[in-house]
Parts: structure tokens; sequence; C-alpha cells
């Protein structure tokens, strides 16, 4: 698979040639991280490196903690301590590279499934402090040495950053085999999609950033570079599903409708009678896109949208397999009638009445507390989750910004007591 890798100095996005950044030549810049990340998200997740953290040249950290926020992002770049680490864990990185803090007292201190180790190799020496310093030891030292206490490894092969030369597939079979368990994610002169399905068939992902910034490799082909197809007309099967993961219906995909869809970041698929589909262009029911991911034998997709207008389904339903249901649908709801109630209804009532909608949250939270039986329960949650449906609505909320909130506090290690706050 592949990790787009979003690298910051001075709160701008570059790229460095060999890693080095002594002259404006060498450097590449490439603005505004946060259009970059709505872009790369579209692949999971992203590879954040600070690299005045890493340099000892200041720090990205304001920035950093808006990015991994809006999507999963790998953090990297100067995290030295047990301390750091943890905080960045609990900011909601998806999870942290580590380089000179890759120790084994440290690691054991973490979860290991969050925690990659950095190896950055200059002609398979080890280097660290931004890749200014050599170690000594080895690629092959170093995974022996922290293989049962991470979940994965960055291999960047330091002489091939930046300069688009292809990677060393022949040493990257060496380091899979030896990582074990632990996944390895290679960076450093990646330039090909074929390079990409090549280390995807190892086991392994490909973090890639001067290729995709300079359009030498087009990201869409880079998502679909490790699909195979087992139909004739070599289309790949499409689940569309919405971003809290209901599913829509079914399409196909092409690695022409992927680049598309990706270049465009909306819903566009491949007709078997049509060609080059895009969703809604018709009749005004688009789809935004959010991401795509692979299946695990990588002959399907699964694209995560953003549906607009009456729905998915040619039928006049949102869905293929019917309308929505449950807290989809009342979300649905809650959403048309911000913009449609009827004059009078009570619902339009609790959009333009602040007070009566704040007082029913308390007073229906209360009766759920103080509900006895499972079916008073039951009765007494969807009460409140209506009325918390029509505060969401009223803010431009999202169940998908519901369960985004959910997912980070899901991420912190660090747990407050959950005392009871004062009336």
């Amino acid at each position: 698979m592949i990790i787009p890798s979003i690298d910051l100095m001075d709160g701008q996005s570059v790229q460095l040639v060999g890693g080095k950044a002594e002259s404006r030549s060498q450097e590449r810049e490439y603005g505004d991280p946060v259009p970059l990340l709505r872009k790369f998200s579209i692949a999971g997740e992203v590879a954040v490196i600070d690299l005045d953290r890493a340099l000892g040249k200041g720090s990205n950290e304001d920035v950093i903690r808006r990015l991994v926020k809006q999507a999963p992002c790998r953090v990297g770049g100067g995290i030295r301590s047990l301390e750091a680490a943890v905080a960045w864990l609990d900011a909601g990185a998806a999870k942290i590279i580590l380089g000179t803090a890759a120790k084994p007292e440290i690691l054991r201190e973490l979860p290991a499934g969050r925690v990659i180790a950095a190896l950055d190799a200059f002609n398979n020496d080890v280097v660290v402090e931004g890749w200014t310093k050599s170690t000594g030891v080895t690629i092959m030292d170093r995974l022996r040495e922290l293989r049962e206490d991470v979940g994965g490894f960055l291999v960047t092969f330091v002489e091939r950053e930046g300069r688009l030369g292809g990677t060393n597939m022949e040493l990257a079979r060496e380091i899979v085999a030896a990582a074990g368990k632990a996944r390895v994610t290679f960076a450093g002169g990646i330039t090909t999609a074929e390079e990409i399905a090549e280390l995807d068939k190892l086991g392994a992902d490909s973090q890639v950033g001067m290729a995709i910034y300079t359009g030498r490799l087009d990201f869409g082909d880079a998502i679909s570079a490790p699909l195979v197809s087992d139909r004739p007309d070599g289309l790949f099967p499409t689940i569309v599903a919405d971003e809290s993961g209901v599913v829509l219906g079914m399409a196909y995909s092409s690695r022409e409708s992927i680049r598309a869809a990706v270049a465009r970041q909306l819903g566009i698929y491949q007709s078997r009678k049509r060609g080059l589909w895009v969703k809604g262009e018709t009749s005004g029911a688009t789809q935004e896109l959010f991401g795509i991911a692979l299946d695990c034998d990588r002959d399907a997709l699964r694209f995560i949208v953003r549906q607009n207008g009456s729905g998915y389904c040619h039928l006049d339903q949102f869905t293929c397999f019917g309308d929505m249901k449950g807290l989809a649908r009342l979300q649905q709801t809650t959403q048309e009638r911000r913009e449609n109630a009827p004059s009078g209804s009570y619902t339009k009532r609790l959009f333009d009445d602040a007070a009566l909608l704040r007082s029913k949250l308390v007073e229906e939270a209360g009766e759920l507390a103080d509900a006895a039986t499972a079916e008073d329960v039951a009765w007494e949650a969807a009460d409140l989750l209506y009325f918390a449906f029509v505060a969401m609505a009223k803010a431009g909320v999202s169940i998908a910004d519901v369960e985004r909130q959910l997912d980070l506090r899901a991420l912190k290690l660090t747990r407050r007591p959950g005392n009871a706050k004062a009336p």
C-alpha cells in the first residue's frame, strides 16, 4: 500500500534531496499541508514528519496537532522521550515514528501496534538526528534488536531520498524477512506503481513523497498499484459506503476511473456499458471522495464518500438496498428538516429556540439516567438521541464528525479520572 508523506519545515510542506537542506536547490516547497492531507488521506494513513524538530531547529507541533484531528497520521520527527511519545499518541496520532527513542526500555511502555521504529540508513548504516549523524549500526542489527517491541519499521534509504532513482528491491526482501511480524514501510527513491505493487506482494508498504509531488507518479496509480483482477474486463468490484460505513451500493472501478476519482476527489467509477461514470454529474447526486481501501486479496475496493442530493440509487432511494434506517435515517431526517422544516412544526421550534432545545436535552438526559428497565433505557435513549441529532444538524455536525471524536478519544493513552463535575 501507499503511505503518502508530508515533511514539514516552518509550517510548510517540503521535500529534501538526499536528506539535505543546505541550499534552496536541494529543498522544494509545496506549501500549506492541509489541502495535501485532504488529498493524501484518500489512501489511508499519512506520514507527517517534523523536519525542524528532527534537526533541532524548531517545531511544527501546532500544525501537526491540527492535522491529526483531520485524518489518520503517522507522526514522526524529533520524538526523543517517552513523555513526547505518549503526548503524540494522546493528541490523536494513529501511530508514532521513533528514531533515537526506539529503545527497548521506552518501547515496552508503549502500545506496540501504534509504534514504528525508524531506521534511516545511508548505505546500510543507520543515521540519526535528521540524517546527520552515523550510529555505526546496520539495519539488520536494529531489526533484530527491536522487532519484538514494535508494530512496524520505517526504513528510509537516505541516499535515494528525493532522487527519484528507484528503491533497493533486493535489500527490501531481506529486510521484510528479518522484520518478522512487524510490517515494514520503505521510503526513499520509490517512483513507480510497479515498485509499490512488488513491495506490497512482499507484505510491505511504500512511503512516497517526491515522486507524487513532482507528478512523476500519479497518486491514483499509486493507490491502485497492488490491485489484481480475475475478471475478463479487468475491472474491480467497488463497494460504495458513506463516512459512517453505511453501504450505499456497488459499482466497478478501473485504473482509469480510480485515477480520475482521486484527481477530482469525486465518486467516479467505470460503467460496464457507458465507460467512465461521474456519479451525479447529471442528477446532482454527486459524491465527495474521502477514502479508498483495498481488500485483503487486492481484487476489490471500498470507496468512502459523502453522498449529496437524493441519494445513490436511481430508484429514488438513498441506497441500492433500500432507505436508511436507525441513526443514519435520523441524521438524514434532521439534516433535511434543518433546511425545510414546516413552519410551526416541533422540529422547526427546536431549530429556532435554543433555550427549548437545551431544556429538552437536559430533560431527556435526566430521564435516561433514571431509567431502570432495558425497555425504558432504549426508549429514553431514543428520545435523547433525537434531540442530540437536532443539535448536531443545527451546528452542521454529522455522525462521522462525532465518530471521529470518539476514535480520537480511543487513541488516548492518558486517562482522566472521570469524576462527576460540579453542577
